[in-house]
């Protein structure tokens, strides 16, 4: 009798957002003065900024409890998808990857707001006096992720289209 392999195989990308997401943090820490900004390009600097909330600065201007209220979400959300993870196959790579890009950034800024008592962010885009907010790698680890989450929704929607099933 074989076991199937599980969707924990993909924990490596998890560890791979993780770290790179604290490696270009510490970076950042160490060579910019906080509020400092490097133009990149026309649309684009790296600006070090600390985030005391979470997405767009949610919760930021808060009394201090937001700090333990997003480090037990973030440790939940990655116990449930770890879960997720180990009741998937290994062969179900979008929605694997997805979690565990989720589950690397989740931690990475629990991480930091554990450590520092806010996020480091510091891609900063632009475009005339119109900023988007200010983010980092495991921002981008969490979307990516969430897109991934969308796309295989819709491509298990086609698939149910496909073989008649609603």
């Amino acid at each position: 009798m074989s076991q199937q392999k599980s969707g924990l195989s993909f924990l490596w990308l998890s560890a791979v957002a993780f770290l790179l997401d604290l490696l270009t943090k510490y970076i950042v820490v160490q060579k910019f003065d906080l509020y400092e900004s490097v133009n990149v390009l026309p649309v684009f600097n790296l600006t070090y900024v600390r985030n005391y909330g979470a997405a767009f600065s949610f919760l930021a201007d808060h009394d201090g409890w937001q700090k333990y209220f997003f480090i037990l979400l973030a440790i939940s959300i990655s116990l449930m998808l770890a879960y997720f993870m180990k009741k998937n196959r290994a062969d179900q790579k979008l929605q694997n990857s997805a979690y565990a890009l989720i589950i690397g950034g989740a931690l990475a800024n629990m991480v930091d707001r554990a450590y520092n008592g806010f996020v480091v962010d510091f891609f900063d885009f632009y475009w005339d006096i119109y900023h988007y907010p200010v983010f980092n790698v495991a921002d981008i680890a969490i979307c990516i992720g969430a897109g991934l989450l969308a796309l295989d929704a819709f491509k298990g929607d086609k698939n149910k289209q496909k073989s008649g099933q609603k």
